[in-house]
């Protein structure tokens, strides 16, 4: 008799679990080890508040712009992430060119890209992550010798045990990786 009652509440439970799972916000997907969640279309992740607001009643900084923009584009949602960019105030730091060109890139408009990316680099010569991109675009190209140019820096920059070195190496080892 209290069997019933027992399977009953376990399911409820498992229920509610589940739901719970589903119903937050989306995390963005991506070997950055990013943790910012993506909300739905119109909105932005506020990381002050920690939650999901309007995009347009937003009070929220050019850096969690960008950071936001580039979980979308990290989501596969690159449309959204270049108009996420758009309402950033300074268009010229490294990061803005560089996920731009990230976003462009994917959407397979490569030398727009490549141009975003070596703007991005005149900005900032030492960004690891526009490197790596940057070479990912030269191996898109059939560009192997750029690319192998910007691992170089990369080692530079990082050394051979950074997330960026072995992504690029990998990628010019199977570009079947991009």
């Amino acid at each position: 008799m209290t069997i019933m009652p027992v399977r009953f509440a376990s399911v409820l439970l498992g229920g509610c679990l589940a739901a719970s799972l589903f119903s937050g916000p989306v995390f963005a997907v991506g070997n950055d080890n990013s943790t910012m969640p993506t909300c739905k279309k119109g909105e932005i992740y506020d990381q002050k508040t920690k939650k999901c607001v309007k995009q347009q009643s937003a009070n929220v900084s050019d850096e969690n712009r960008t950071d936001y923009a580039y979980s979308l584009a990290k989501a596969g949602r690159y449309q959204e992430a270049l108009a996420m960019l758009d309402t950033v105030k300074d268009q010229n730091t490294a990061e803005v060119l560089n996920y731009r060109g990230y976003a462009t890139r994917k959407l397979g408009r490569t030398d727009e890209g490549i141009s975003y990316y070596l703007r991005s680099v005149k900005t900032d010569p030492h960004y690891a992550k526009v490197r790596e991109y940057l070479g990912e675009a030269y191996v898109i190209k059939g560009r192997l010798d750029l690319a192998k140019d910007q691992l170089n820096t990369i080692k530079a920059i990082c050394g051979t045990a950074c997330e960026e070195y072995q992504d690029l190496n990998a990628v010019i080892l199977d570009p079947s990786k991009i």
